[in-house]
């Protein structure tokens, strides 16, 4: 970090620009109050020693998880830096609004001047090329040189969208916008959430009973008397589902099922329809970095419902997110994993090119982040209640594609050492984390049945994935009676070895093929249940 004359220094990668083909239209009103969030370092890092014992590739009967308490006390902000921080914030007009040592974040609350002044940015109202504004910056933040060391990351003097929903419907309006299309009677390409669980063997007799599982979402909502009707049509008991507000956004049902509603009724009908035991709980958060980032936090450490599971599908483009955000996502990730959390990611549906549109490969974050298990998408063609043919899902240009590639931010990790990583596939190609690293059906042709806003309808897309496999390991949670965790290194591991992975040898996702053992469009490919939860279980005594 450099050292400007007026004693401060630039945040580390808080550099920004920006949303490719928005307007400046005018300078925020220097009198709007806003309140931004601030990260803070550990008291202690996260030693390898506590890795091993929580995150290691053996049975996860065997690992010693953190309680969120002991993660909160020993891996938390202390309030020495707390109390740091408001004193920083009163010099500058600004009030802590609230803290949380577990969380390492402090909320404070100020006008826009005071907050351009503290932070030493200008803060702009942008038009949105799309419709709608937001308020921006560009270029780095700067802190007190005295809390280098301290501040890790600042949230929310930016408000620009941060990332969009994953799911895919085929049916298109007149003018060839994309809307959902009521089922007059589900077409026989289309499925419930318990006949995919089926098609993929999922250990029967078990129904994520004793666990939660959490659901992020940021936008939309659902209207219990739809899901209500859902479960029943299908013969599911519904679940127990609550909804845990963040940072002022609520259970917002738009009405529209083309928009967020979408989502939220995706995600908890397939998850609820294959673990209908597990407690559901619902995170509503702005559609903003802040927000995902807050909604991610508070599940992690929510000591109320403690969750075992939390399930995304909404993401962007790494090239989208600040180094900062990037790295503090993970790092709340990486405390998921410690507590025996595990984190499933949708890796997006606009194919190797990730939504940007500049001729070049791009992964989705965060499904990106080392600390998540990344869910692809695949096309399945069935018969007589079998799989007799899946293939990379790609219905071409504009209609949706699994996501998928080689990430430019976090470097191969360890337990994809010795799998087939390509290089990049953009110019000078590059290493980096592979992307996705488990696949199912995910093409809208072959997709969900679910209701949304009173429709019955069929959605598909990546979305789809994150819950079905956050329904699993609710199931193979309850059956091992403890918590998977970091489920990735054992999916790598024992479970690959064990032949718990069929495949997907055809197709491609744009600039990505499918091929054996691993590839950047469905991963290890698709898992048989039993066989993973096979593979989970402690070996018998001299096995």
């Amino acid at each position: 970090m450099s050292m400007p004359a007026n004693n401060k220094v630039t945040l580390h990668g808080s550099e920004i620009e920006p949303v490719a083909g928005s307007r400046p239209i005018g300078p925020a009103h220097p009198d709007e109050r806003i309140e931004v969030t601030v990260r803070l370092r550990p008291r202690t890092a996260i030693t390898p020693e506590v890795q091993a014992r929580t995150m290691h590739p053996g049975p996860p009967n065997a690992r010693d998880y953190l309680t969120r308490e002991q993660l909160a006390a020993d891996h938390g902000a202390s309030q020495d830096d707390i109390d740091r921080v408001e004193a920083f914030a009163r010099a500058h007009g600004l009030r802590l609004a609230f803290a949380s040592e577990g969380r390492r974040s402090v909320w404070l609350s100020g006008t826009v001047a005071a907050m351009e002044s503290a932070f030493g940015v200008t803060l702009q109202e942008y038009e949105l090329p799309g419709g709608g504004t937001y308020r921006g910056r560009s270029g780095s933040m700067e802190i007190p040189a005295d809390l280098a060391d301290v501040i890790v990351g600042v949230f929310g003097l930016d408000n620009r969208p941060a990332a969009r929903p994953t799911f895919r419907i085929v049916g298109r309006d007149r003018r060839g916008r994309p809307t959902i299309r009521p089922a007059a009677g589900f077409p026989s390409s289309s499925f419930t959430p318990p006949q995919i669980a089926q098609l993929y063997d999922f250990p029967a007799g078990l129904d994520g009973t004793g666990e939660c599982l959490a659901i992020l979402e940021l936008g939309g909502g659902y209207d219990p008397s739809d899901l209500q009707t859902y479960f029943s049509a299908i013969g599911v008991p519904g679940p127990t589902i609550r909804s845990v507000l963040v940072d002022g956004a609520t259970n917002s049902p738009t009405g529209d099922p083309s928009g967020p509603d979408g989502e939220v009724a995706l995600d908890i009908e397939v998850a609820g329809a294959v673990a209908p035991g597990a407690k559901i709980v619902v995170y509503f958060a702005p559609n903003t970095v802040q927000g995902f980032l807050d909604a991610i936090t508070k599940a992690v450490h929510d000591t109320v419902n403690r969750p075992s599971i939390l399930s995304i599908s909404w993401g962007s483009a790494e090239a989208n997110w600040t180094a900062q955000a990037m790295e503090q996502f993970d790092q709340a990730f990486r405390d998921a994993s410690a507590v025996g959390v595990t984190v499933c990611v949708s890796s997006g549906d606009s194919g190797s090119d990730g939504g940007v549109g500049d001729g070049q490969a791009h992964v989705d974050f965060p499904a990106s982040s080392p600390y998540v298990l990344a869910c692809g998408g695949t096309s399945v063609q069935v018969s007589g209640g079998s799989i007799v043919s899946e293939v990379v899902w790609n219905d071409g240009p504009g209609n949706g594609a699994t996501g998928g590639g080689i990430s430019t931010q976090f470097p191969v990790p360890s337990y994809q050492d010795g799998f087939p990583i390509p290089p990049s596939a953009n110019p000078g190609g590059g290493t980096g984390r592979g992307v996705p690293d488990i696949a199912a059906d995910a093409d809208p042709n072959t997709g969900y049945q679910v209701r949304v806003d009173g429709t019955d309808t069929v959605v598909g897309g990546t979305s789809a994935v994150a819950p079905l496999w956050a329904g699993l390991i609710a199931r193979l949670n309850q059956s091992l009676g403890k918590p998977v965790g970091f489920l990735n290194p054992n999916l790598y591991g024992p479970a690959y070895s064990d032949g718990a992975f069929r495949e997907i040898t055809s197709g491609n996702n744009g600039a990505y093929s499918a091929g054996p053992t691993w590839n950047a469009c469905t991963g290890l490919g698709v898992a048989d249940g039993t066989k993973i939860l096979t593979a989970l279980r402690p070996n018998p005594a001299g096995a």
